[in-house]
């Protein structure tokens, strides 16, 4: 292997884990967003800052390969650290603005919006990459790049509450945003090619949501549920615990520790055990789940109870991915971008919803926890359904 191809290599990967950082760094951060000391945003107002993030992240996934046509996917994996990029600078200033939350909310739609396109643009790109570089073990090689991602997600919250001991919580976002800095000078340099084969690479013709074979929309549904559960445990699980239960932010780093973990475990696993059967095998763990975090009572039940499901949500994007691009591999970068859109589809559905069942209905944590069963097991189902009969490789 060539020093390019190592330096190519390592951009992708290494961005997996900086994207990571990036998409958990508001949730891990909401204590300040929430606290009288900090921004003092309600429920219903704390859900609405990740709006702008859903809505540019279901953009540009869904676009993404039309742009990679169009432009390379070089240049969206550019325009998605750029993104990041933004949203780290702004995060950082608004910690100018406390004693003025309502400027300082605008500033923070912005910030998450951009970090929505970064998102969006760069975890297609990064995951069509992994296809590309490594054919002949696909499935490993996206489970990997993200269990990278899980790792920087994992960090997220740790660092943060380093920074918030330390007094300045607006450093980290200032060093992220010079991390992303300096890898996309990286990128800059490097050819970062795709194989020809790669849909959304470098077709002649536009792919629309008619050209997608029948069986992605079984895939797509399945993401969108996983979006709703995991962002329900990813974004809410600290108020949770902390409202209810009387828990801290260790909670958040369990799940994403073990999101982490999940995700190299199964990656080794899936040598011996048929990835299809692990697909629908998580899901079926989260019902359970949800029962237990429902249950909690005190710190170390809740570490336990969201430990677990982050494990249970550890694989279950990565698949979807994995097992849609290999079962379709000439719509590999499609079926990347697309399925990303239906998971932010299903992390706004959470991010936002949950705020407006607590402030204007007033139902507990614990209530939604429990009914987040339902959702878990229609995860289940079309899971199953996703790979009860796959297409031959490369059918329509």
């Amino acid at each position: 292997m060539s020093a390019s191809s190592r330096a190519e290599i390592a951009v992708v990967y290494f961005g997996a884990v900086l994207q990571g950082l990036a998409l958990v760094m508001f949730p891990a951060a909401s204590a300040i967003f929430t606290s009288a000391q900090g921004f003092g945003f309600d429920s219903t107002r704390y859900g609405a800052l990740f709006l702008p993030q859903v809505v540019l992240a279901v953009l540009t996934s869904a676009l993404g390969p039309e742009l990679a046509r169009r432009w390379s996917l070089r240049r969206v994996l550019l325009m998605g650290f750029a993104g990041d990029i933004v949203s780290m600078a702004l995060l950082a200033l608004s910690h100018l603005l406390l004693g003025a939350p309502d400027v300082a909310f605008g500033l923070l739609l912005v910030a998450t919006g951009a970090l929505g396109l970064g998102f969006g643009a760069t975890v297609m790109a990064l995951n069509t990459y992994a296809e590309t570089f490594f054919p002949a073990s696909a499935d490993r090689a996206v489970l990997v790049l993200n269990a990278l991602l899980g790792l920087g997600t994992a960090l997220a919250p740790v660092l943060v509450a380093l920074v918030v001991h330390l007094g300045a919580w607006w450093l980290l976002p200032v060093v992220m945003a010079g991390v992303l800095a300096l890898l996309f000078g990286v990128a800059l340099k490097q050819p970062l090619r795709v194989s020809a084969g790669v849909a959304g690479s470098g077709d002649a013709r536009p792919l629309g949501w008619q050209d997608l074979p029948h069986r992605f929309w079984l895939y797509a549904i399945a993401v969108f549920f996983y979006g709703i559960v995991e962002t329900l445990n990813g974004n809410w699980a600290v108020l949770y615990l902390s409202a209810e239960r009387g828990a801290s932010a260790r909670t958040l780093t369990a799940f994403w520790v073990m999101v982490t973990l999940g995700r190299v475990l199964i990656a080794v696993i899936s040598r011996r055990v048929p990835a299809r059967w692990i697909y629908v095998a998580l899901p079926i763990l989260l019902v359970a789940v949800f029962q237990l975090a429902a249950r909690v009572q005190d710190a170390s039940a809740g570490i336990l109870a969201f430990g677990l499901a982050g494990l249970a949500c550890s694989a279950f994007l990565p698949l979807s991915i994995s097992l849609g691009g290999t079962e379709f591999p000439r719509l590999s970068a499609v079926i990347a971008g697309e399925l990303i859109a239906f998971y932010q589809l299903g992390y706004g559905v959470a991010a936002f919803g949950i705020g407006p069942l607590r402030d204007w209905i007033g139902l507990p944590f614990h209530t939604i926890f429990a009914a987040a069963s339902i959702v878990a097991a229609l995860l289940a189902v079309f899971a199953f359904l996703a790979v009860r009969r796959p297409a031959p490789a490369g059918a329509p």
